[in-house]
């Protein structure tokens, strides 16, 4: 992600909250967060295993990242260095495989 940008996606995920009165009204509330971001990830694994285009899956995942992002507005944190500051950590892990996948992990008392 361009890091430049992020200010002007953050500023038009502000710009919807705001337009719609969310604070006020029960959208920045987080188990109801929780809930659509559940709702966001079954359309993205609906996409996935229906066999559906890039576009679809492409848009699902935009609807993820749009209440991701909301989330830090409502939580009022940081995304951003959030971000940043847990890529810094998973760089500095080993990975492992899984059960036939690559695992990125802490791999906390795991032989």
């Amino acid at each position: 992600m361009n890091r430049a940008a992020y200010p002007e996606m953050l500023a038009a995920v502000q710009a919807f909250h705001d337009k719609h009165n969310f604070k006020q009204r029960g959208g920045e509330e987080m188990t109801y967060r929780i809930s659509l971001m559940a709702e966001e990830l079954g359309e993205i694994s609906a996409c996935v295993t229906k066999g559906k285009g890039k576009e679809d899956l492409a848009e699902e995942v935009a609807d993820l990242l749009i209440l991701v992002m909301g989330t830090a507005i409502a939580g009022e944190f940081d995304l951003n260095q959030a971000f940043w500051d847990k890529m810094d950590k998973l760089m500095q892990r080993e990975s492992r495989m899984v059960d036939g996948r690559v695992r990125v992990s802490e791999f906390r008392g795991i032989d």
